[in-house]
């Protein structure tokens, strides 16, 4: 919970600023490729599929369909629950977006440049982005063993994390 509650205040889990124009200027550089590869596949590039993208480029990672639209529609009223929605399964049938289960409660949503897997404690609820290279062994394995291509986006892996594992020596297996 520290690691996500620190990235949605603008300061990355160890603590450096991330409000330094930079990621501006690449969520902008982001809106706009979207936006031409929608029109590329024949979608329409809307005003609100803008907004709906800018609003997931420049806010926190791990949000529901719900606390977006809410966020959109508090400052554009015009756009709709049901037009988040339906953009959000567009923007997933492009590859622009995907979500993921991170335990109990609605799926979140996120940009799909960033790949990672998602680590939730059972205790806390915090939610860790771990580098999805971490897991290429065990992909490897089940591709080789069982013929299984593994997709861990969608689903997050639960465990304790470092803060709640302190001192319980409990053994996970």
């Amino acid at each position: 919970m520290r690691a996500r509650a620190a990235v949605e205040r603008g300061v990355d889990p160890v603590g450096q600023s991330t409000a330094d124009g930079a990621e501006d200027r690449v969520a902008e550089d982001r809106v706009a490729e979207v936006m031409d590869l929608l029109r590329a596949r024949g979608g329409r590039a809307s005003g609100a599929r803008r907004v709906i993208l800018e609003a997931m480029a420049t806010g926190p990672a791990h949000r529901t369909a719900e606390e977006l639209a809410e966020q959109i529609h508090a400052e554009h009223p015009a756009v709709h629950q049901a037009t988040v929605y339906r953009t959000l399964e567009r923007f997933e049938e492009l590859g622009v977006v995907y979500h993921s289960h991170l335990g109990h409660g609605p799926a979140q949503w996120h940009l799909g440049e960033n790949h990672h897997v998602h680590l939730t404690c059972d205790r806390c609820g915090a939610v860790i982005d771990a580098d999805q290279a971490d897991f290429e062994e065990v992909a490897a394995a089940l591709r080789d063993r069982y013929g299984f291509s593994l997709d861990i986006r969608h689903f997050a892996i639960t465990g304790t994390c470092a803060g709640c594992a302190d001192g319980d020596g409990r053994d996970p297996w």
